[in-house]
């Protein structure tokens, strides 16, 4: 398999996982228990949008690739709070429910955001000649 068609496939499976998992959070957003609301979708953003930046990195080695989850994840949630023509909402801003969607943005986009800065801050991997044992000396 070709570089190329590795980093298409790795970008697919970026997009794919964090489109689902934007939907998913998306869909937590109103999730209560015993009548309380559960701020599920705001950790998961937290934790989740971060660790996928980083796989995709580290797994794809292509700053590209790593910026794909957080594209997508942005894209979906942003989505979510735009009505759709029947009326419907799906993230709304009222009430708790609005302070936890505020949230869910909010801290979704500063934990991919750190995790984009982690990633183009880093060095590009070069590959590295070794070196010959007596130029050791010549470097410094």
């Amino acid at each position: 398999m070709t570089r190329a068609a590795t980093l298409v496939a790795a970008g697919v499976a970026a997009v794919a996982v964090s489109g689902w998992l934007a939907l998913v959070e998306v869909f937590w957003l109103p999730l209560r228990v015993a009548g309380v609301l559960v701020p599920l979708s705001v950790l998961a953003a937290l934790v989740g949008n971060p660790l996928l930046v980083l796989l995709a990195h580290r797994l794809s080695g292509s700053r590209v690739v790593a910026l794909l989850p957080a594209l997508t994840w942005l894209v979906v949630a942003v989505a979510a709070t735009m009505r759709r023509p029947e009326g419907d909402l799906v993230a709304v801003g009222t009430g708790g429910l609005g302070t936890v969607t505020l949230a869910f943005l909010g801290l979704g986009v500063v934990g991919a955001a750190v995790a984009v800065g982690r990633v183009v801050a880093t060095p590009p991997q070069v590959a590295r000649r070794p070196v010959p044992q007596g130029a050791q000396g010549a470097q410094r």
